[in-house]
């Protein structure tokens, strides 16, 4: 089946996979401007970064921002998911502060994951993707895992009331960098049917121990965004496909045959300059990658 892109035109269906692109990677664009080029080549969704420049959520006028986003989506058929990792938008000097594990400030950060799923529910958003940020130094363990566990609770409690699921993303040098922490979160919140992981196929590169491959398979019960990139082993910096190490296909038709149904996002922070090109490089990589994962046949652009 096809669907409709920006021109109105079909779009080649590949396989069920469906790619989005990160607006973090597209800082220099409009909003307007980001949603229409990646419609226009092709892209099925967005991933919508809160933030100073595209959607400022304690903007004045953020209702009236928010309805109109949402038309826009709805015009050009693009799906969306809303992600909260924007670096400095509570602090301007530090990354991540205040986290859900800060001595002083966690209502701050609560605050913003509230307004982030009532974002998200207004969009039709069925994600919210959270990480945990760096734990304050000097606190032990299991007074973080505490202080987490406590603010992923208030979280959850509105994600519930407006029907809209957490995904936890593994970051590496956080406090909750690998597949097994964020294990280890969900157990601590019960299994609780709102949380779910956001699995990003570079960190898993960067840090974990075992191979992305397996670390996809034990995430994939619980996964609802996966976000892809190219990395290096041990440095965390998003690189266009074919310039790093990981190797696309077999993690795609993992992905395939696991009936994913979430956004495949691509985040590639520093290719703003450029940023029509890599994300036309990125949908053209990742569509031929994964017809030769399944078998699918030459990719078809």
């Amino acid at each position: 089946m096809s669907t409709p892109g920006g021109d109105g035109a079909p779009r080649p269906d590949v396989t069920d996979l469906r790619f989005g692109y990160g607006t973090n990677g597209f800082t220099n664009h409009r909003l307007d401007d980001v949603l229409r080029v990646l419609a226009d080549l092709g892209y099925d969704g967005v991933a919508l970064t809160l933030d100073h420049g595209h959607l400022d959520p304690y903007a004045d006028d953020l209702p009236r921002r928010v309805d109109r986003l949402a038309h826009s989506l709805d015009d050009l058929g693009l799906s969306v998911t809303v992600e909260t990792g924007a670096p400095y938008l509570l602090d301007p000097w530090h990354k991540h502060i205040p986290t859900l594990m800060s001595e002083s400030g966690t209502e701050r950060r609560v605050d913003l994951l509230r307004r982030a799923i009532r974002i998200a529910a207004d969009l039709g958003s069925p994600t919210v993707q959270v990480c945990s940020g760096p734990p304050p130094a000097g606190l032990p363990e299991e007074l973080a895992w505490k202080r987490l566990a406590t603010g992923c609770e208030a979280v959850l409690a509105t994600a519930t009331e407006f029907g809209v699921t957490v995904g936890f993303e593994p970051e590496p040098y956080m406090f909750v960098d690998t597949v097994e922490r964020c294990l280890k979160l969900r157990e601590l919140l019960g299994g609780h049917e709102r949380f779910g992981i956001t699995f990003d196929v570079g960190h898993a590169h960067c840090v974990e121990d075992a191979r992305v491959l397996d670390c996809l398979r034990r995430a994939a019960p619980h996964c609802v965004n996966v976000q892809v990139e190219d990395m290096r082993r041990g440095v965390h910096e998003h690189l266009e496909f074919g310039r790093g190490e990981i190797d696309f296909p077999p993690l795609l038709a993992e992905l395939a045959a696991h009936g994913h149904r979430g956004l495949v996002s691509v985040e590639i922070q520093g290719g703003s300059l450029d940023a029509p090109e890599v994300a036309r490089r990125s949908l053209d990589f990742l569509r031929t990658a994964l017809a030769a994962g399944t078998g699918a046949g030459s990719a078809r652009s």
